[in-house]
């Protein structure tokens, strides 16, 4: 039995979504979290990225294997404030939904983490392990709270890890990796009626951009969790004047990557694309500004039986295990696992739900996910004993 009233739970959901963390500010969110540990005697520390970004972590337990909880406490822009229903950094509830940015993806994972583990931590219910709370700045751009983590050694003994993503109707346990590449190509500029007297930047750049395209089907294995690798040319710009030859374009491609084809293959490939499209007068550069290799595990591990279980009592649904197209701190928390490291993204909301419009979580999957994670955390680390 939670120690939290349910108007309790809401006010701190309400609390989380209350403070604007869009891609940044996330050091506020963790003094919050650092506040309210604090009150119920679990030591936390933030660890600063920059001035403004930070990570948090916390762990209960004395001895015994860590299992890993983690939650990222950015969300995305709320975009166009005005097609919003409601104030999107007001959590607002609607017929037994609970409205705002961040609700579904993922302050409300974020919220029932620490709510468990206070409550696990006042009553007591830890008998074995430890668990450690890895709540991370910068997951919805590349990551940076992630790799500071797995950088600064905290993932070292970690020996399961549950990430709270919205999937409350399924338990995913691998995804694809993901890769943003930006292809600059400079020129010299002159007017149009002279063009001999400079360099059209945007010709060698749609030659880069037909060739990447035409030589992607070499790219054929298929992963048989996975699928398929996954490449799309999303922007192209170049030149500000109809009669300028324009001096720098771009190009900017994402990448849905498998470990048959992983992110190093991609980059090689893209310079070998340079290198058929390089003359005298070209002047490309490629910049991967974003690289989060896939994660591959089996699946098969008590982790997983656990979870299942534990929807079936807490959720009456029989939940299908399954890979995940999209991408999450895994990636990086994950980079120096093997497939038999226990793994899982398992949370309240959906994640249709996550970067929309009138995102919304509904209010008992939220308050139910608490109650799972206090039983689901001592249990699986009572069971290792």
């Amino acid at each position: 039995m939670s120690k939290f009233t349910e108007s309790e739970k809401i006010q701190i959901l309400e609390d989380l979504v209350t403070i604007k963390s869009v891609n940044d500010h996330e050091i506020q969110v963790c003094e919050y979290l650092n506040d309210l540990l604090s009150q119920h005697g679990i030591v936390s520390k933030i660890i600063k990225i920059s001035d403004t970004r930070a990570n948090l972590v916390a762990e209960i337990g004395t001895e015994g294997p860590v299992l890993g909880i983690s939650g990222h406490m950015d969300v995305v822009s709320e975009g166009d404030i005005n097609k919003w229903t409601y104030d999107p950094f007001k959590l607002t509830e609607v017929d037994g939904k609970l409205y705002g940015r961040g609700s579904a993806d993922m302050k409300s994972g974020l919220a029932a983490l620490v709510l468990s583990m206070i409550d696990i931590h006042d009553q007591n219910l830890l008998e074995y392990g430890r668990i450690r709370l890895l709540a991370t700045a910068g997951e919805e751009i590349v990551g940076e709270g992630a790799k500071t983590f797995q950088q600064e050694g905290y993932m070292k003994d970690v020996e399961a890890l549950v990430i709270a993503e919205p999937s409350q109707d399924r338990i995913i346990y691998a995804h694809k990796g993901s890769m943003d590449i930006r292809v600059i190509s400079r020129g010299k500029a002159a007017h149009s009626s002279m063009p001999q007297l400079g360099f059209n930047a945007i010709s060698p750049l749609v030659k880069f951009v037909y060739k990447a395209d035409e030589g992607f089907s070499k790219f054929d294995k298929n992963n048989n969790l996975l699928g398929n690798p996954i490449m799309n040319a999303t922007i192209f710009n170049g030149g500000n004047q109809v009669n300028s030859i324009p001096e720098h374009a771009e190009s900017e491609f994402n990448i849905r990557t498998i470990p048959e084809h992983d992110n190093e293959q991609f980059i090689t490939y893209f310079n070998e694309i340079l290198k058929q499209v390089e003359t005298d007068n070209t002047d490309i550069e490629i910049d991967t500004y974003m690289s989060r290799p896939p994660v591959y595990t089996t699946g098969k591990n008590s982790l997983i039986t656990l979870a299942h279980d534990l929807g079936l009592k807490y959720l009456n649904t029989d939940l299908p295990s399954e890979a995940s197209p999209g991408v999450t701190d895994a990636s990086d928390l994950l980079v120096d696992k093997d497939e038999d490291f226990s793994f899982i993204m398992y949370g309240p909301g959906l994640v249709s739900q996550a970067h929309q419009v009138d995102e919304y979580v509904e209010k008992n999957s939220y308050l139910t996910f608490i109650d799972l994670y206090t039983e689901f955390f001592p249990t699986y680390l009572k069971n290792l004993k």
